[in-house]
């Protein structure tokens, strides 16, 4: 057994979440031949990063990311900062010879992600992106049983991803809001799991045609370093400059036709994310609420056709690694730890495992020309 010296550059809420992932690796995966070691830690927030390394046990923090590259204990690094860092950390991290778990969008625009591909391409490290979603067991499961024609010829699906995390009017103006720092809003946030659970499960993307909306056009500026979605009631009003919604039709290279929808202002929906497949001869659902259980319709009725629900359980993608027997619960920290897994598994052989930067790249592709569709008005083919 060996380690590898790990790094987290950027420590909100999604740096907890990598670091917490990256401690539990070894309780879940065992067999796994490299073991992560926490290294170094970096936030530009005064005090978070030594808070960070004081209580999860980092050897040393820094203000500075730029510390992260030239430390030669750390061999890999978690990027998790705002959106808009993402292209310059990803690039350095990869010239620096370290391998790379970066949380999507992966930049801006589909340029951004580009980039960060080919820094790390041509540096020959690994790259895993955080498209999450596509690890819980019931999704494997799903696409397992799409790709033997369990539901026949996929036909339409609609995939949802609606939050109420920007819902409250005095929700802080943060760097999220920014055209410039946050990129398009809901668009990069949520619809880029949306696109990339699309391509897992049904195939890669021909063409979109899609709608956007700001439904609270302005917000209080936050006063000091804000966490999350915090709240800053009465401060000076700035505006919104990206989107709060996103609706969008897609046609698919299999024929099938797809409605993706995603909104970080609906009042009401917490994590309401999920998808509805039909096929030729059945049906297929998930809601992340309900993360260990699937809805399906198959057999050979078509019309008047039963729905059941059943339970995932051992031999559905990584269940086994967390719980026993069909129906014991699952939560979203296990995903990510399925991810680091993932992540590390990719450094061992030197192979893709779990999401990669050409899957960022094609989600990012599917974005913008989401973003060139509202301009335009018309249907609008990936730059890939």
């Amino acid at each position: 057994m060996s380690t590898i010296g790990v790094a987290v550059a950027g420590f909100g809420w999604m740096g907890r979440v990598h670091t917490q992932a990256y401690l539990r690796v070894p309780h879940h995966f065992p067999d796994l031949p490299l073991r992560p070691r926490l290294v170094a830690v970096a936030d530009d927030v005064p005090g978070r990063a030594a808070a960070a390394a004081d209580q999860y046990g980092f050897a040393t923090s820094t203000p500075d990311w730029r510390d992260l590259l030239t430390n030669p204990d750390v061999q890999a690094i978690s990027v998790t900062a705002p959106n808009f860092l993402h292209r310059d950390i990803g690039v350095a991290v990869a010239e620096a010879g370290k391998h790379l778990w970066i949380e999507k969008p992966v930049g801006l625009t589909a340029p951004d992600a580009r980039a960060v591909a080919a820094a790390v391409a041509t540096a020959g490290v690994r790259g895993t992106v955080g498209f999450n979603y596509r690890n819980a067991p019931a999704v494997a499961r799903a696409r397992d049983l799409i790709a033997a024609g369990g539901i026949g010829m996929v036909t339409r699906a609609r995939f949802r991803f609606l939050s109420d995390y920007a819902a409250h009017p005095a929700g802080a103006l943060t760097w999220r809001y920014s055209r410039e720092q946050g990129g398009s809003g809901v668009l990069g946030d949520l619809a880029s799991h949306g696109v990339d659970l699309i391509r897992h499960l049904l195939g890669e993307i021909d063409a979109v045609v899609a709608d956007t909306a700001v439904f609270i056009p302005q917000r209080p500026r936050p006063s000091a370093a804000t966490a999350g979605h915090a709240r800053a009631d009465g401060g000076e009003l700035g505006p919104v400059e990206n989107e709060d919604y996103v609706s969008a039709q897609l046609r698919l290279a299999s024929g099938a036709r797809v409605v993706l929808e995603a909104s970080r202002v609906a009042v009401g929906d917490q994590n309401n994310y999920g998808f509805e497949i039909h096929g030729t001869r059945g049906a297929v659902a998930w809601d992340f609420r309900r993360m260990g259980e699937l809805t399906l319709s198959v057999g050979g009725a078509y019309q008047d056709q039963p729905t059941g629900t059943v339970f995932v359980g051992p031999g559905d993608g990584e269940f086994a690694a967390f719980q026993p027997g069909a129906a014991n619960a699952m939560g979203y920290d296990d995903l990510k730890v399925i991810e680091a897994a993932q992540f590390l598994r990719s450094i061992t052989t030197g192979k893709p495992h779990g999401t990669t930067l050409d899957d960022a790249v094609r989600s990012a592709a599917t974005l913008d020309a989401m973003t060139a569709s509202v301009a335009s008005g018309g249907w609008v083919s990936p730059e890939l």
